[in-house]
């Protein structure tokens, strides 16, 4: 199974990941989007993006428009969040312009601390 782990991680932890990863040729099982505050996570990840990454999850390369068919949506509204998906790095565009979201499952992990 092809998951990613969407965290929140400040950027020196994922430099140091990276640094121990290239260090000792022990890369992670799974790929990791991550993000530097759980506020940014979800100003990226709104319910209709969620929407999208569940109809997108396994379903190979897919046109604007027909990902917009398969989620009921309006294709500009789609488009819209589409780009805002593929600005974070959560989606990849192929040349002829079709939008890929590369695994099969996703994890969502953060550690909430009290002040």
């Amino acid at each position: 199974m092809n998951t990613v782990v969407l965290d929140v991680r400040s950027l020196k932890e994922t430099l140091a990941d990276a640094a121990s990863a290239m260090n000792y040729g022990l890369g992670e099982a799974e790929a990791h989007i991550s993000f530097a505050t759980p506020e940014l996570l979800w100003q990226v990840l709104t319910a209709k993006r969620w929407q999208l990454l569940e109809t997108l999850c396994g379903a190979g390369p897919l046109s604007i428009r027909e990902t917009a068919r398969r989620v009921g949506r309006d294709v500009k509204a789609v488009h819209s969040d589409v780009t805002e998906l593929l600005n974070a790095g959560v989606l990849t565009r192929f040349p002829d312009g079709r939008i890929e979201f590369s695994y099969d499952t996703v994890k969502v992990e953060f550690l909430l601390r009290g002040a």
